[in-house]
């Protein structure tokens, strides 16, 4: 979930809840008023899922910033990884970091000589 629909869906929620409550206040029973204190917590409720939301996206910001940075600092140097040969076994190939590439789905990818490596296939790292 990117940061602008994680917001969007907060204050969406949000604004369903205040034409509900708009909704209730012009309909109640005048016998039985709406609760004032429950529609504050419902209402700080609200507030704080939009603040919560706002701050997961900010952190997948910077995490994402990290991960491209400790990518960007693996050039040149020697990693092993995880690949497979031509008939599909599973092996521990190593090789130096030639190249960093950040493709249009936002996955960070290493080249190595023939190999391309995800950063999660990375297994240990030499100078």
């Amino acid at each position: 979930m990117d940061s602008s629909s994680a917001i969007n869906s907060a204050s969406n929620i949000q604004m369903n809840y205040m034409k509900l409550l708009i909704a209730q206040l012009q309909n109640q029973n005048p016998l039985e008023p709406l609760d004032n204190n429950e529609m504050a917590s419902q209402l700080a409720q609200f507030s704080q899922l939009q603040q919560l939301e706002s701050m997961n996206s900010n952190f997948a910001s910077v995490l994402s910033t990290t991960e491209r940075n400790y990518a960007n600092s693996l050039i040149g140097k020697e990693i092993s990884f995880a690949s497979e040969d031509e008939t599909g076994a599973g092996d521990i190939t190593s090789g130096i970091v030639e190249e960093v590439i950040n493709n249009v789905d936002g996955e960070i990818i290493l080249v190595a000589g023939n190999h391309t490596i995800t950063l999660e296939n990375v297994i240990s790292v030499k100078n």
